[in-house]
């Protein structure tokens, strides 16, 4: 007697629920992968050979297979949502960031009308942290002492004084820091300070055009202050 031959290889169901059957290169959607299984799992049921019938295990292991793809469609939908919240949230972030005085990584310090707003981030809590400011030429001009401060940023206000005594001219400088404890160097970067005049949408997330400071991605800003 003649038997009616079909597929019951899972892998090949498993295949077809991802689109990967021939003649079919588009992504089905939740809907479509559940209506292809249910087919494809009662023609298997109608045409299965009598003498060879699919068994509980072929049965189960199909069922958990489209669990699984389900369920994956439902966690990329849950994720795809997430990160559309996510993204309006942080445009809204970034839009309230337009004036504001921000620290973000740089050396570079602007005194204006003899006042000039710079930062430190400290890797570690510090007993001693030195902060030394030079000129266009690379002369220091002033040397000043911040004491001990805790791990984290801070900013600092340099007055436009000068080791001399003197008062420094307005302008483009740059400085440096150094920070110990007991004796032991800490991990520090120098911030530097900028008004946030325009953010700027990309592929890789938003920047900050924080004009002569230049343009630096949202997630470099340490402080606002």
């Amino acid at each position: 007697m003649a038997s009616v031959q079909s597929s019951t290889d899972p892998s090949a169901v498993y295949a077809s629920l991802n689109g990967k059957s021939a003649g079919s290169t588009a992504a089905a959607s939740q809907q479509e992968i559940q209506d292809r299984f249910l087919t494809l799992l009662v023609a298997q049921l109608k045409n299965q050979d009598p003498l060879n019938p699919l068994d509980n295990a072929q049965v189960t292991t199909q069922l958990s297979q489209i669990s699984t793809v389900t369920g994956l469609e439902k966690l990329n939908t849950t994720l795809s949502n997430l990160f559309d919240i996510y993204d309006t949230g942080q445009s809204m972030q970034a839009a309230g960031m337009i004036g504001k005085l921000v620290l973000v990584p740089g050396d570079k310090i602007a005194l204006s009308e003899g006042v000039a707003v710079a930062g430190v981030d400290l890797a570690a809590s510090a007993g001693s942290v030195k902060v030394n400011v030079k000129d266009s030429a690379g002369k220091t001009v002033y040397t000043q002492d911040l004491g001990q401060r805790p791990a984290g940023s801070f900013a600092f206000v340099w007055d436009g004084s000068t080791d001399s005594g003197t008062k420094a001219p307005d302008g483009n400088y740059t400085f440096s820091v150094e920070a110990s404890s007991n004796n032991a160097a800490v991990t520090v970067k120098a911030l530097q300070a900028g008004t946030v005049s325009a953010v700027v949408r990309g592929t890789t997330g938003f920047t900050l055009d924080l004009g002569t400071a230049g343009q630096v991605p949202f997630s470099d800003v340490k402080q606002i202050l």
